[in-house]
């Protein structure tokens, strides 16, 4: 039974995956959409008010409702989280997504305005910081922190006792050795090996893949 009354901050693909999740695996009616004012185009978004984010506690009043900031990782997660505390200054509560299929077996709630995704395996002393999106199939190994403001794609792993710092975007099928730290506004590739510390403000990514010469009908597999 649905119980609890949710604004969804976006309008784009995240922004229907989000409201797809919640809709079928919480315990929040989305009742609206917001956005800021010069980007609203039309009144109603998947059937629902889209309202201008400078009055919609006047609509909706953060004592009866939440809201939810559901924006990727565009600048770094730098955008969501001027979003992020913009709706705090309002007064709203911003809950977390938790999948169902989630297995999370840390004991430390995550922050607020997380979204976790389903496959993915937090383990033991995990800690999750706010407005962290966590997409499906990844490994968080025991004793890693994640701290705020963080995206981390699909299927990676990251080993025990790690820390990611803020800002930071994981690619998919990376992986992240024990006990490192993933230094603030770092960019991960996807399929990215870290062995080593990261530097603040840097990229790492794999050796890109080569075409051979030869044609795939040319080989038996």
């Amino acid at each position: 039974m649905k119980n609890k009354k949710l604004i969804i901050f976006g309008e784009g693909l995240y922004t229907e995956i989000a409201h797809q999740y919640f809709t079928d695996d919480s315990q929040y009616e989305v009742v609206a959409f917001t956005k800021h004012d010069d980007y609203i185009t039309n009144e109603k978004y998947r059937g629902l008010p889209m309202v201008k984010f400078s009055g919609v506690e006047e609509l909706y009043p953060p004592d009866k409702y939440d809201m939810h900031i559901a924006v990727s990782y565009r600048d770094l997660n730098k955008l969501r989280q001027s979003i992020f505390f913009e709706a705090k200054n309002k007064g709203y509560n911003l809950p977390s997504y938790i999948s169902s299929r989630c297995t999370y077996l840390t004991k430390n709630s995550p922050g607020e305005n997380c979204f976790i995704f389903e496959n993915n395996t937090i383990q033991p002393f995990v800690s999750i910081g706010d407005n962290v999106i966590l997409w499906s199939g990844n490994h968080i190994g025991h004793h890693s922190k994640i701290n705020p403001h963080n995206f981390i794609s699909s299927h990676v792993v990251i080993s025990g006792n790690c820390l990611v710092e803020s800002n930071c975007f994981i690619g998919v099928n990376s992986t992240i050795a024990d006990g490192l730290i993933i230094s603030q506004r770092t960019i991960v590739g996807a399929g990215a090996c870290i062995t080593k510390n990261t530097d603040p403000d840097s990229i790492y990514v794999p050796p890109r893949s080569i075409k051979l010469h030869k044609k795939s009908s040319e080989v038996k597999l």
